[in-house]
């Protein structure tokens, strides 16, 4: 095999474009984490769970010091010497993901973890220097963002680059088993679809001033839409992701409904509800349900509806709660059939599936479904927020933003959201509110 230019005499991959190539001394796939919060550094756990070949973490990006030395710390004490991260090699600031990109080899993979509106910046970087991405949800916050997005996973496509997006129910073994259920007619023709993510939410203070309010606003990303797609699309983008996967298509028209707790003392962009329902060509309907609302009734699952009988696809906190009914009542003594239960968390199996495409030069690119999942959830939201249907031909045709120089900021750059007198930033209202 060949590494730097170097051919091992008589490999059988000779004349074969590889991806990644390794040398026989040294077959350790390299990480470089972009986003060093809870969830980059999960990614990182997650990775080195695969049992697919060595792998280590050699560099380390973050805007903020003190989340990169928290994570370097807890992944140090965890993993030991599989984090080979010295201090020159841990970088700060806006351009900090290029100088941990430029420590990979082509065919390495970037972990990016850092909020939405930095994805496509990110990405393209990776795209061209050769290196192969997992990204986190959600993809980006707009329609523009999200066809840079689908551009770029035509060009690492191109160039053989292998890229997975962190939409894991997807790797589900018990979810594939019901969608293979799905598709051999067992429920009959699906004519209905419910997810629901009810809890009590969280709420955010004003901003005070006395500080870069830019900075101030990534700390708190859900509750920006410009920064993280705020809180619907943060929370909700698997359950999206699971109707589309159920129907095997993407719906072409979505309306909806939401509102604010009243008298709410929340200084973000967040509305509180979120009832969305979504029209497939067929004329199925998804209903998707959000709400953050204390002391209500709480949920966390999905369900399918057939001609034939009902079914549980999703469960809290994406547990693998899967079963079909006998008929359309959804009761634990109703069950007719279960999968076989898990033996490996999907968090883990779309590191095995990316690491083994890179391995064994296999075509791996989850750009596309994880981008049109994302517009689907960008069309619930727009729905919600302007109070018009939202079609996806007019989804596709966007090229919205809502900060167009994101690849442009500096840590003294004005935030593109300004708060007001009270700290308190825009919400959107219905009728006067557009982002498609």
């Amino acid at each position: 095999m060949a590494q730097g230019g170097r051919v091992v005499a008589g490999s059988v991959l000779t004349g074969v474009a590889l991806s990644r190539v390794h040398a026989a001394e040294d077959n350790t796939i390299r990480l470089a984490l972009v986003g060093c919060g809870g969830r980059g550094s999960g990614a990182v756990g997650n990775a080195f769970s695969s049992p697919t070949g060595p792998t280590k973490l050699i560099a380390m990006a973050d805007v903020f010091e003190d989340r990169l030395t928290r994570s370097y710390k807890a992944l140090r004490e965890r993993f030991g010497e599989r984090i080979d991260v010295p201090p020159d090699r841990r970088f700060l600031g806006f351009d900090a993901y290029r100088k941990a990109i430029d420590c990979l080899r082509p065919g390495d993979v970037m972990i990016q973890a850092t909020h939405s509106a930095f994805r496509p910046t990110h990405l393209e970087y990776a795209v061209k220097k050769g290196v192969n991405v997992f990204m986190e949800k959600s993809f980006a916050p707009d329609p523009g963002g999200t066809q840079r997005i689908l551009r770029l996973g035509e060009e690492a496509e191109k160039k053989n680059l292998k890229i997975g997006c962190g939409l894991m129910c997807r790797h589900s073994s018990a979810r594939q088993a019901l969608i293979q259920k799905i598709r051999d007619g067992a429920m009959g023709d699906i004519q209905l679809i419910r997810a629901y993510r009810m809890d009590p939410g969280a709420r955010m203070g004003p901003f005070k001033g006395g500080q870069s309010e830019l900075l101030w606003q990534i700390r708190r990303p859900y509750f920006f839409l410009w920064v993280s797609s705020a809180w619907f699309i943060e929370m909700m983008i698997h359950q999206v992701d699971e109707c589309c996967w159920i129907k095997d298509a993407w719906p072409v028209s979505v309306q909806g409904l939401g509102g604010r707790e009243p008298n709410s003392a929340d200084c973000s962009q967040n509305l509180h509800t979120y009832s969305i329902e979504y029209t497939f060509a067929d004329g199925t309907k998804a209903l998707v349900n959000s709400r953050s609302i204390t002391n209500c009734h709480n949920d966390f699952a999905t369900f399918v509806h057939g001609t034939k009988c009902g079914a549980q696809f999703s469960g809290n906190v994406h547990a693998p709660t899967v079963h079909i009914y006998k008929d359309q009542r959804a009761a634990k003594n109703n069950i007719a059939w279960r999968p076989e239960k898990e033996k490996v968390s999907p968090y883990r199996v779309e590191w095995d599936v990316l690491l083994n495409a890179i391995r064994r030069n296999k075509p791996h690119n989850e750009v596309r479904r994880a981008a049109f999942t994302n517009l689907a959830s960008i069309m619930g939201r727009a729905a919600v927020h302007s109070g018009k249907i939202i079609t996806w031909d007019e989804a596709m045709a966007s090229d919205f933003m809502f900060c167009k120089n994101v690849p442009g900021l500096t840590k003294d750059s004005p935030a593109p959201v300004q708060a007001d007198a009270k700290g308190c930033y825009l919400v959107p209202v219905p009728g006067k509110w557009k982002e498609i």
